[in-house]
């Protein structure tokens, strides 16, 4: 991939989160941010099993400046190195697959954080609105 490290419009899903930041009510945007693929980082502590295991993904659990637990994901691998240069390894997810099964438990979702339009979900947002079956 060629794509220049501070090229955060290179790709559907930031697009979306571009439209997004414009208008929070853009349905046509947030419909093609669930139909996009996101970058996941496998944590590093994850087994090399449940790694490559296509039926489980290991979420990544960060703490936001708040305290509040958060998952991030990214819409590319330069939005990805941006925030966390020294992740090895990440798995490509359906952002919707991802929302369908996502924790009950009070876990936001930050897709692309630290770049120009980050998006934090929290749980219930992450489910209703970007869940697809």
């Amino acid at each position: 991939m060629t794509t220049p490290a501070n090229d955060y419009t290179s790709t559907p899903a930031r697009r979306a989160l571009d439209a997004l930041a414009e208008d929070t009510q853009d349905r046509a945007a947030m419909d093609r941010l669930a139909s996009s693929d996101v970058l996941v980082p496998v944590p590093d502590d994850a087994r090399e099993e449940d790694a490559a295991d296509p039926a489980t993904v290991a979420l990544p659990v960060m703490e936001q400046p708040g305290g509040d637990p958060t998952v991030p994901v990214f819409t590319s691998e330069p939005a990805m190195a941006a925030l966390l240069p020294f992740v090895s390894r990440y798995r490509l997810v359906p952002l919707g697959a991802l929302a369908s099964q996502w924790p009950t438990e009070d876990l936001a979702l930050t897709i692309d954080a630290g770049s120009p339009h980050p998006l934090t979900l929290t749980s219930e947002g992450v489910r209703t609105l970007l869940a697809r079956p």
